[in-house]
């Protein structure tokens, strides 16, 4: 029996961690939410995430108290115009999110939030210039072998692993730049989201195309509730990366893929052919390669200090 007292930090990163495993859990079922949602245009989708997202961050602003650092924001320039490269990026990423799992391309989605990792590490290399390992260079190459060999299968580049991939690797990128914390971020992306959101519904309403209640009382509420499925896991997410190690938040962030992937095989039975299987094979040798090095050479003291 451990007779042990429990220091702060240890109920702090018990506490993180909770926070990003509900978070990455919510990620991981998310698929069955856009499923519900599928027979409704990703745009419009995204458009109502944005707008129900809204008032969502703001009472929790408002409850922390940081409705100051808003009010800063908006009246600087270069912070409006990072928050709405990182809005751009981050639509891009939910567009083709929500669309590929509307048209059962679900696998991809999965490899795409795999890739993602070593593509960040690729792009720390290549616009920060830090310097690789030999070990993270090979997990890098053997994931660009699993895109060669799905090329090969598809005739063509498995766009949507691509682009999510990119689309989140550059949001975190950016995000890091944004001179105020993830909480004001998010909602000063989805405010400046949220006026061509705003104009895109109201016109489909106007012409009878929008789904908010005109059709079925199901999709209004489905529609709202892309707030909550948006917001919640962000707002998690962002308080247990501040709590958490980097060794611990990097091992956490394929659980959601991980959940993707087993909901997108045995739940929506999803083709998954032999080449796919060693695509998957590679990331995942590629993962533990990659996760193996990140253990050793970051230790166990060093700080998350971005967020998703």
């Amino acid at each position: 029996m451990n007779d042990e007292p429990t220091t702060p930090d240890d109920k702090a990163a018990r506490r993180g961690f909770l926070f990003a495993l509900s978070a990455y859990l919510m990620w991981g079922f998310l698929p069955f939410y856009m499923k519900a949602v599928a027979h409704i245009p990703a745009i419009e989708v995204v458009a109502h995430r944005v707008i129900w997202s809204l008032p969502i961050a703001g009472a929790l602003l408002i409850w922390l108290g940081r409705t100051d650092d808003i009010k800063r924001a908006v009246r600087t320039p270069r912070t409006l115009m990072m928050g709405g490269l990182t809005a751009a990026l981050i639509t891009v990423n939910w567009c083709v999110y929500v669309w590929a799992i509307s048209v059962e391309r679900t696998l991809e989605t999965a490899l795409g939030y795999y890739i993602n990792p070593l593509f960040s590490v690729f792009l720390g290399a290549v616009v920060l210039g830090e310097k690789l390992s030999r070990i993270q260079i090979v997990a890098i190459a053997l994931a660009v072998v699993a895109v060669l060999v799905l090329t090969w299968e598809n005739g063509g580049l498995p766009w949507v692993s691509i682009v999510l991939a990119m689309s989140w690797a550059f949001y975190a990128l950016f995000k890091k730049t944004l001179p105020i914390g993830p909480a004001q971020g998010f909602f000063l992306e989805v405010l400046i989201l949220s006026v061509p959101a705003l104009g895109y519904v109201g016109w489909l309403q106007a012409t009878g195309q929008g789904h908010f209640g005109d059709q079925s009382a199901t999709d209004l509420w489905l529609l709202v509730a892309g707030g909550l499925v948006t917001a919640i896991p962000l707002i998690l997410y962002a308080n247990g990366a501040k709590l958490l190690r980097l060794s611990t938040i990097g091992i956490m962030q394929y659980i959601a893929p991980t959940i993707i992937f087993i909901v997108a095989i045995f739940v929506f039975r999803e083709p998954f052919s032999f080449e796919r299987a060693i695509a998957f094979g590679l990331i995942w040798i590629a993962l533990i390669i990659y996760s193996w090095s990140m253990l050793f050479r970051k230790g166990a003291s060093d700080p998350i200090t971005s967020s998703q």
